[in-house]
């Protein structure tokens, strides 16, 4: 294990110290044991057998010591960080609400596929990165701002419902205009290229709204890339009106997306591939590898060793049979 104060393991010593003391405390309790000459007395003063649990109960507290002070070295865990990145990345989770997207050609259907995929995506990403989330059907909305709350991003994405129509360029017009925002932050004219990319989750070509084409050259001119994922199969099938009305998935709008944009288009057919192009995404962004502090991951068993020393030293002052 590294630490990122590795000089403070010297009060490790200390532990080292309080071992010795209580060893040649035991010992010196043996030798006046033998000295006394009360033999009645003699076993409630040094019995012959060593009392485990006394030595139990100090150990643990040695041992909980000693954790502590490892804890007080800050021990760290290797984290992935992007290479020269001098802000924030920012993400935009763009996602296609339109009715299509309750179409059941993918398990169990294809918008709980998606926002269960979209909450993996997060965990995925980089602590340090910040995520958006747009949604777009008729119109497109800002769901939530760039933030690096996970938790409140997870939920706004459960949290989404079905409209109809799909403005896909919509979409992406909101997206880069909440990059474009984000970017302002770093330079008064807004012209600080820092690292953004989209990522947009649809099955339908566009009904409404601006062309999609038009927006991935915005994102072209912006240095955006758009990383598409093309959810369902041609098979795709909903209930309107009474009626069946088919919702084949169009793969080619979103690779037209990707190629213009300079992202790539991914085809997602089953719940695996969804995945897979999430992690693809992921791949795109080169990472090093960095030290952070872990201290917080062994907090929780710093306590546990505290409840079981602090019992154990209950449990001897006691005198319990």
């Amino acid at each position: 294990m590294n630490f990122l104060q590795p000089q403070r393991l010297w009060f490790l010593l200390i532990v080292v110290a309080l071992v010795a003391l209580y060893v040649a405390l035991q010992r010196r309790k043996g030798t006046y044991a033998v000295r006394f000459t009360n033999l009645a007395l003699l076993d409630k003063v040094a019995p012959r057998r060593g009392n485990w649990r006394q030595h139990a109960a100090v150990a643990l507290a040695l041992l909980t010591l000693a954790f502590a002070i490892g804890l007080f070295a800050q021990p760290s865990k290797i984290d992935r960080v992007p290479i020269e990145v001098t802000a924030e990345v920012t993400v935009v989770l763009t996602v296609d609400v339109s009715m299509s997207m309750q179409a059941t050609d993918v398990e169990p259907d294809r918008f709980t596929l998606a926002k269960s995929a979209g909450v993996r995506f997060l965990d995925e990403l980089p602590s340090n990165f910040k995520v958006a989330l747009v949604s777009f059907a008729g119109t497109a909305a800002l769901v939530v701002a760039p933030t690096q709350n996970r938790s409140k991003v997870e939920e706004s994405i459960n949290d989404l419902q079905l409209a109809e129509r799909t403005a896909t360029g919509e979409g992406i017009f909101s997206a880069l205009d909440v990059i474009k925002q984000e970017r302002a932050q770093y330079s008064a004219d807004g012209e600080a290229q820092a690292p953004a990319f989209i990522v947009l989750i649809s099955d339908g070509h566009r009904t409404v709204g601006r062309s999609q084409v038009v927006a991935a050259e915005a994102a072209a001119a912006a240095q955006v890339p758009i990383f598409t994922v093309a959810l369902g199969t041609s098979d795709g099938i909903i209930e309107s009106r009474g009626e069946r009305v088919p919702v084949p998935v169009e793969i080619d709008e979103l690779q037209e997306i990707a190629d213009i944009s300079g992202g790539r288009a991914y085809v997602a057919s089953t719940p695996d591939d969804l995945l897979d192009a999430y992690d693809s995404v992921n791949t795109q962004v080169e990472f090093r590898e960095q030290q952070v502090d872990a201290t917080s991951d062994y907090i929780p068993y710093l306590l546990v060793l505290c409840l079981a020393s602090t019992v154990a030293g209950l449990f001897v002052a006691s005198r319990w049979p």
